[in-house]
């Protein structure tokens, strides 16, 4: 999952511009994060040359892994992180309701449209990583609708991932029981369609790809990366609208060194992070930046409306009603 792709020289310029100012921070960081490590290295490497005078360091793994690894180093009373960088909004929400995030008030995220950022500015969401439909090339039906999904010519032939081991899929069934209008009776139809559900986003790709199943439920740009590769791919954005994990960060309220952290916050919400988020591949969370290459006009993606805080309450109980409805 892994892009390498150079910055832009237009990117490194600006990114020159912003070490300026930048010299009175200076130190260490350590960032805990679950990007792909060419997207970690890309990340910490642009934000040193913006700061050269602080060294980031960081440790890379899945969500799940780099939080298990978080939360046995503060049960043990400290840990080296400062900064946080993950997948979802759900699980900041979590260590925001125990006080373990720093907030960074100053953080400017004027540009930025509603619920991308947590109101209180403990967390903040840097791209836009949408969940809709993949659809193989040999496939009758053309989708353009998550009820698309409950036809005939869908029957046994749709795989998604769960929200037993996938955050990005937790996310997007309580973004879909919320906005849709059958709520967990769509998933209830689907299961009943003979839709599958295990395993993460990748699994998903994979099926669709090799045409083990025609349809699925997957991540924006692995299908869009893919297809660009030659896979027999199509990646749709259905109509009623689609769920977004944002990759947020934040502020650990243990760091050592707030100043930094906060340098790497402002950075990557910035309009040269958010460049550096399009270099990448990835659908940048602030309006004004360019979408990447195999995406539509930014003005017609409609995303659906999310409430992290109440997801958050609601994760125990949404993953229980998933697994009866899927024999999980």
């Amino acid at each position: 999952m892994t892009r390498s792709i150079p910055l832009s020289l237009g990117l490194a310029l600006s990114l020159a511009l912003l070490a300026g100012p930048a010299r009175a921070v200076e130190g260490t960081l350590t960032l805990y994060t679950s990007q792909p490590n060419t997207d970690a290295q890309q990340s910490v490497d642009a934000f040193m040359a913006a700061y050269p005078d602080v060294t980031v360091t960081f440790v890379r793994d899945g969500t799940t892994k780099i939080m298990a690894k978080l939360e046995a180093e503060l049960a043990a009373g400290s840990t080296p992180a400062d900064v946080l960088l993950i997948a979802d909004s759900v699980t900041m929400e979590g260590l925001k309701a125990r006080d373990l995030l720093m907030a960074h008030p100053e953080a400017d995220t004027a540009a930025y449209a509603e619920g991308i950022h947590d109101p209180d500015k403990t967390w903040f969401g840097t791209k836009l990583i949408t969940t809709g439909i993949i659809y193989n090339t040999a496939a009758t039906m053309v989708p353009s609708s998550w009820e698309d999904l409950l036809k005939d010519e869908a029957k046994g032939q749709v795989a998604m991932p769960s929200p037993l081991t996938s955050g990005a899929a937790l996310i997007h069934t309580a973004t879909l029981v919320d906005n849709l209008d059958a709520g967990w009776g769509y998933y209830e139809a689907l299961a009943a369609n003979g839709a599958q559900a295990s395993g993460g986003n990748g699994g998903v790709l994979k099926q669709v790809a090799g045409g083990e199943k025609l349809y699925g439920m997957v991540v924006d740009f692995l299908p869009i990366r893919e297809k660009a590769k030659g896979a027999p791919v199509e990646f749709v954005f259905p109509e009623e609208g689609v769920s977004t994990i944002s990759e947020p960060v934040a502020i650990l309220a243990s760091t050592q060194n707030p100043e930094a952290a906060k340098a790497f916050v402002d950075f990557l919400i910035s309009r040269e992070g958010q460049e550096l988020a399009l270099s990448q591949g990835y659908l940048p969370a602030h309006p004004d930046v360019a979408v990447p290459a195999g995406f539509p006009d930014r003005a017609s993606i409609k995303v659906m409306p999310f409430d992290a805080a109440r997801a958050l309450g609601e994760a125990d109980a949404n993953t229980k009603r998933f697994a009866e409805i899927f024999g999980q």
